[in-house]
């Protein structure tokens, strides 16, 4: 290599650079941090993904639950959060909240995710369920045709369609007829009305879950109570549209219920609180308020 002499801003003489004895500190000095930086950053390469949560000792979780949070997708897209995050494992049965609370009643689940209000009340009264924590709600709505032949797209309360509904006795409705939170909502209105729709021609009592009923109601082009989540989940299928929505009378809340061990031995409690916990923690509420807004451009569930 071949060197010139430079001269500085001053005029001095800069002689070449020496690579001698007198150099290696220098080049030792920066050697070492470079090197140190380098084997940190290939141990942090190599280092191990973090460990799953250890199982816990009794690791299934028997959570009996409403339609609804399955048919909306809602619970498949917690679960496996919450299982990666506890260690748990959720068995999960799923109907309406009659069924679901019965099941709680029978010692067959340790944890119960519904939506029936007076029945929760009267199921914890009767010493079945520790406490009833009221966590999420969303809306149930009033569905029919596109052509809405009733108009009830005007109708001010979910009352005054049912009404209307009754009234006409042309266009069929389509119920529950479950027992379940939306199969009791909708009861809730008819008595109010005074109105008794069982066994009329124009009253369609399924017997089915909340999927199962709407299909049918698309079949018939039939009038429908739903809950708005599922029918959001599955919109694309059907050819209603969502004519009445979010009065208070039809606001929609979820409770979560741990079943008491003093009454069956083979309650999983620890199981049940941590599912509870976890549901009431801040990734939970995350997942819960996010849930539908990347598909649906709105969220299908709030938090309390």
């Amino acid at each position: 290599m071949l060197w010139f002499i430079r001269r500085g801003c001053f005029g001095e003489t800069r002689a070449p650079p020496v690579f001698g004895k007198e150099n290696v500190p220098m080049k030792k000095s920066w050697l070492l941090p470079v090197t140190v930086l380098l084997a940190l950053s290939l141990a942090a390469c190599n280092s191990p993904a973090p460990a799953p949560a250890p199982a816990p000792v009794n690791p299934v979780i028997r959570l009996s639950t409403t339609t609804s949070v399955n048919d909306s997708g809602l619970l498949p897209y917690l679960q496996p959060a919450f299982e990666a995050k506890t260690g748990y494992r959720l068995e999960i049965t799923s109907g309406g909240s009659g069924a679901a609370i019965k099941l709680g009643e029978t010692g067959d689940a340790d944890c119960l995710l519904v939506h029936s209000a007076a029945a929760e009340e009267e199921f914890v009264a009767n010493g079945f369920g520790l406490k009833r924590i009221p966590f999420m709600y969303n809306y149930f709505v009033i569905a029919g045709p596109v052509f809405d032949p009733l108009a009830l797209a005007d109708c001010a309360t979910a009352s005054l369609a049912l009404q209307k509904i009754a009234q006409s006795k042309t266009v069929e409705f389509v119920s529950r007829g479950d027992d379940s939170g939306t199969h009791n909502a909708e009861k809730k209105i008819w008595q109010g009305l005074g109105i008794e729709p069982t066994g009329q021609s124009w009253y369609i009592s399924a017997g089915a879950g909340m999927g199962a009923c709407l299909n049918q109601a698309n079949e018939r082009l039939a009038y429908i109570l739903t809950d708005k989540a599922t029918f959001l989940a599955m919109a694309e299928k059907l050819d209603l549209a969502i004519l009445l929505e979010q009065s208070e009378e039809m606001k929609n809340t979820y409770s979560l219920i741990a079943v008491n061990p003093a009454k069956h031995s083979s309650i999983n409690s620890a199981g049940a609180e941590a599912f509870i916990i976890w549901m009431q923690s801040e990734e939970a509420k995350t997942l819960i308020a996010e849930y539908g807004k990347a598909q649906y451009s709105e969220a299908l569930f709030y938090n309390l």
